[in-house]
This record gives structure tokens, C-alpha cells and sequence, in this order.
């Protein structure tokens, strides 16, 4: 933890740091009704915050448990004067469960864990209990929207989305998102990138 994400933590986490621990009333978090988009897992932030700053209209809700990583998004918030951001440091299934039936307009998971061995993939976050989660919490017509650099992980998040009828693919059914997507870049997908790795794009519309 540097200096300056720690200075960040200390003076910004009460103004967006969600510390309730009850039921989540969005328009009393952010002072404000706004279509809400959930990112899960931000890392150091750069997607949220540059999604924050290109559409000041929506309201955004970062759900992240490592620390350095919040701190850093609370520094960025800072610098760019972005305030259309809340951060909850809980587990993500303890998030969803919190959350108003149909109050997302959408949710973005960008290169989450892969848990690559085998005898480690019931780790995944995207199974069906999560996908029970996500429908619960998109309004009609809302997205999940899911990208990932390993290959048998998005052929999960395919084979579970496409198994609740709850949600319809915008690439149609078997197939990965074909682009352009327009979202910002991360600097672990830019190392990605950079190593040759092919990145899946999947979305998916809530019913």
C-alpha cells in the first residue's frame, strides 16, 4: 500500500466506501436516481474509472475486496473530480443478494480469477448460483457484459448463461461477441495482449 492510495483510503473511503451492512438503496448511495452499472472485481480501477468519466449520466457500483486496488480507484476519483462512483469491498454474491430485485442496468466482469487447474475451477465465480444472482438484479433489457483471456473459462460463462432462460446472447447462442466492443483497456488485458492471448467477449441480455 503506497503513501498516496493509503492517504486516499483515509480521506475518501466514508464519502465512497459503502460501510452499511444491510439492504443496498442506490438512489440514497449515490444522492441521485441514475441507471446503475456494477463492475466486479475492478483490480486498480482503470476500466471503472474511465467508464465513470465518459458517462457522468450513469451511476456506477465498483465491488472490490483488494485493498491497494480501491485505494488506487479512490486516488483516480480524486484527480479526475469523478464522483458518479461507490465502492463495496464485500464479496460479490454477498453484493448481489443485497441489491434491489431490477436495479442494474448492467454488470461487467473483466478478467476475472480463471483458476486454471483443474481440481481449482469450482472456484469460478460465473456458475449458477452467480447467474441466479445476475438475473435477480438486471432490470429487463439490461446486459452482463464478460471478457476473459482463457478460452475454456469463457466457454463456462457461455455454457451457464445459455443454460438459464433468463438471458439471451447478442451473438447468438454458442458463439463469443465478435466486436468492436468499446470499453477501455486494462493493464493486465494490455499484457495480455501483448503475449499473444486471444480475448472473449460475451454478452448477454437479461430477459
Amino acid at each position: 500500500m503506497i503513501p498516496s492510495r493509503k492517504r486516499a483510503l483515509d480521506e475518501l473511503w466514508l464519502d465512497y466506501g459503502i460501510t452499511d451492512r444491510g439492504p443496498l438503496d442506490l438512489d440514497t448511495l449515490f444522492g441521485r436516481q441514475a441507471p446503475c452499472h456494477l463492475e466486479i472485481g475492478f483490480g486498480m480501477g482503470e476500466a471503472l474509472l474511465e467508464m465513470a468519466r465518459k458517462h457522468p449520466e450513469n451511476n456506477y457500483l465498483g465491488v472490490e475486496v483488494y485493498l491497494p486496488g480501491v485505494g488506487q480507484l479512490l486516488l483516480g476519483m480524486r484527480e479526475m473530480r469523478i464522483t458518479n462512483v461507490r465502492i463495496d469491498r464485500r464479496d460479490v454474491m454477498e453484493v448481489l443478494a443485497l441489491l434491489p430485485a431490477g436495479s442494474l442496468r448492467g454488470v461487467s466482469l473483466f478478467f476475472p480469477d480463471p483458476w486454471p487447474k483443474q481440481r481449482h475451477k469450482k472456484r469460478r465465480l460465473v456458475q449458477a448460483p452467480f447467474v441466479e444472482g445476475l438475473r435477480r438484479v438486471l432490470e429487463p433489457g439490461g446486459h452482463f457484459h464478460a471478457a476473459t483471456d482463457w478460452d475454456d473459462y469463457a466457454r463456462q460463462i457461455r455454457r451457464v448463461l445459455e443454460a438459464d432462460n433468463g438471458f439471451t446472447s447478442w451473438s447468438g447462442s454458442g458463439e463469443f461477441y465478435p466486436g468492436p466492443v468499446e470499453r477501455p483497456l486494462t493493464k493486465f488485458e494490455k499484457h495480455s495482449l501483448r503475449r499473444g492471448r486471444e480475448v472473449r467477449e460475451l454478452f448477454y441480455e437479461r430477459i
